[in-house]
């Protein structure tokens, strides 16, 4: 009698005030996370916390394009290529955006045929979707070495305000770096794919519960994230 009388004091005992009570509440709530796995869990805290950096980024991008009174290099003629005896405005970004979303559509059809447990398809769609990114990234190394050729660094170029430099260095070299690791990462787990390691339930680095392609998942949200972001960095860098 005494021990029910106990717990039902701790049931209903006031919770703490502040960001004690705020930790007391979300630790001991047994519903938030329930079902969900530690890696698809800290997947989507990770990915949060890149938000706010890509986010941060964007910003000071836009406050310094904003701010500078000297006229901003236009888009259309820095990121220009010259094919058939004329400029092409931005031709080259367009094909590497069109790179990249195709590469989100092949990652998406990885995870449905990863859910039906076809090795064979999962692990082929995985191998495209990296060849995309890598494809992305090789155009992004071309698009770098040009500009930096005609002579723009991160404290100068020929064209206007000396902040574009930095502000295009910083934000589309931070998002490669994001695309090459997806390249690395989505090579491994498709390696593990091919071996049938998720299905053995063979212990080692990225394998999950025998039978299951979490991995497969967790991989498709950091890649659809990864082009997500591009979709902002193209709509305010590019086209702004």
């Amino acid at each position: 009698m005494a021990e029910t009388t106990l717990g039902h004091a701790d049931q209903t005992a006031p919770r703490p005030p502040g960001l004690r009570g705020f930790v007391a509440d979300w630790s001991s709530d047994q519903r938030a996370f329930k079902g969900v796995s530690w890696g698809k869990a800290m997947m989507w805290i990770f990915l949060l916390s890149d938000t706010f950096i890509f986010g941060c980024f964007l910003l000071s991008y836009m406050t310094a394009r904003m701010s500078t009174v000297v006229p901003w290099p236009n888009p259309s003629e820095v990121f220009a290529l010259h094919l058939f005896g004329q400029d092409i405005p931005l031709i080259l970004i367009a094909i590497m955006t069109f790179v990249l979303i195709s590469s989100s559509g092949t990652m998406a059809m990885a995870v449905n045929f990863g859910y039906r447990r076809d090795r064979r398809k999962t692990a082929i769609l995985m191998l495209l979707t990296a060849a995309l990114g890598a494809t992305f990234v090789g155009m992004q190394a071309f698009e770098w070495t040009k500009l930096i050729t005609e002579g723009v660094r991160p404290w100068e170029n020929p064209w206007g305000a000396a902040q574009f430099g930095s502000t295009f260095f910083m934000i589309t070299g931070f998002h490669g770096t994001h695309v090459t690791i997806g390249v690395i990462f989505l090579l491994i787990v498709a390696r593990k794919v091919w071996r049938g390691d998720y299905e053995t339930g063979a212990r080692g680095f990225f394998t999950s519960r025998r039978g299951q392609y979490e991995s497969v998942e967790i991989m498709g949200l950091y890649w659809h994230f990864v082009d997500l972001v591009w979709v902002f960095i193209f709509a305010f860098f590019y086209l702004w």
